[in-house]
């Protein structure tokens, strides 16, 4: 079986675990500092701030921006639930914005249609989903005019960028994750970037129960912190991520060029201006769950991100709403592997079964 994700971890990484295991200091020290400033100093942000995983760096970017009760926050119907469960777990009310059939990502043009009636928004989540940038020029003018805060999650988009720009610097504050299937790892983990000293003063304060210094609280917060162990990891993988994005970026022009004139498949799209980082490669399909079970049957591994948009997941019936280019997309979507390890035999296999799907 050609898996939809293979982790990288190899020697590297094991030395500097080695290194924190035989140092003693396991938990959150200088090694979480060091990952903190190089992941930070890499998008080209001021101030990295590392957390336990996404969710909790989206949490805690929240918190740090200052959205909580009564505020309202509209982000895309059309990715992992976490980045609607955040906004609500911080006292926020949530709504959504449908996203472009093309990008997948939340639509501006939409956005400011709602804004542009007079709608009352407090921060803007957007996703930059698959590893694309969403439309983040656009958006920051956005938040700029209508004075809301912009927080990008960029879960799965370590290194992607917008008009040469790494994603992570555009909003008032930025997320990622290290969960083990992203574009680097540190087993889990997260982090919140950010430009602005009192929103990372804030942040900082969130992650470590409130704590200002010693034993002296100034308001509440959680456990949210990042090990060493993790942190050692992670500063291995960031010497390795040049080169996972590379071959990402190789492997998907690969199965771009073998693909885009198979009938029924429509490739992912790359606009002019943004470097995509493939965490995932979703194509576009007619028959999605007849092409998943013949690749299935070919040994070729698949997923599907996301089947059920968030505004139709029992959770949010209070929200309702329909957005009709989301909805059309989780029937349609399908993620092939596009991973570091893939060899070209791989490659090869994929693209035969893809081939094979539409002659039968």
């Amino acid at each position: 079986m050609i898996h939809i994700a293979n982790p990288t971890l190899g020697t590297e990484e094991k030395d500097r675990v080695m290194e924190v295991i035989d140092s003693g200091m396991v938990a959150e020290g200088d090694v979480v500092h060091e990952f903190e400033s190089e992941f930070a100093s890499y998008c080209g942000a001021d101030i990295g701030l590392a957390t336990t995983n996404g969710t909790t760096a989206l949490h805690t970017a929240l918190v740090g921006l200052g959205i909580g009760e009564g505020d309202r926050v509209l982000t895309t119907p059309f990715s992992f639930i976490a980045t609607a469960n955040m906004p609500r777990l911080a006292g926020a009310e949530v709504d959504f914005v449908d996203i472009d059939p093309e990008t997948y990502n939340i639509d501006p043009d939409a956005l400011e249609s709602r804004l542009s009636a007079g709608e009352d928004v407090d921060a803007v989540i957007a996703v930059h989903l698959y590893g694309l940038p969403a439309d983040v020029g656009r958006l920051r003018e956005l938040a700029d005019e209508y004075d809301f805060k912009l927080l990008e999650d960029a879960a799965q988009a370590h290194g992607a960028k917008y008009e040469g720009t790494r994603v992570g610097t555009f909003g008032d504050a930025a997320c990622f994750s290290f969960y083990p299937t992203k574009n680097m790892t540190t087993g889990e983990g997260g982090m919140v970037l950010t430009d602005d000293e009192d929103v990372a003063e804030r942040t900082r304060r969130f992650i470590d129960h409130g704590r200002t210094e010693g034993y002296e609280h100034a308001s509440v917060g959680h456990n949210f912190r990042m090990t060493n162990i993790a942190a050692a990891i992670g500063l291995a993988q960031m010497e390795r991520l040049p080169g996972f994005t590379e071959a990402r970026r190789r492997n998907a022009a690969r199965l771009t060029e073998e693909l885009e004139d198979v009938a029924g498949v429509t490739p992912p799209t790359e606009p002019e201006g943004y470097e995509h980082v493939y965490h995932q490669y979703t194509v576009r399909v007619d028959d999605r769950d007849g092409l998943q079970e013949h690749l299935s049957d070919a040994g070729v591994g698949t997923g599907v991100y996301y089947p059920v948009p968030i505004h139709q997941q029992p959770a949010y019936d209070d929200v309702g709403g329909s957005y009709p280019v989301a909805e059309a997309a989780t029937e349609e979507v399908l993620s092939l592997p596009v991973h570091p390890a893939l060899e070209e035999d791989d490659l090869d296999d994929i693209v035969a079964a893809m081939t094979r799907s539409v002659v039968q």
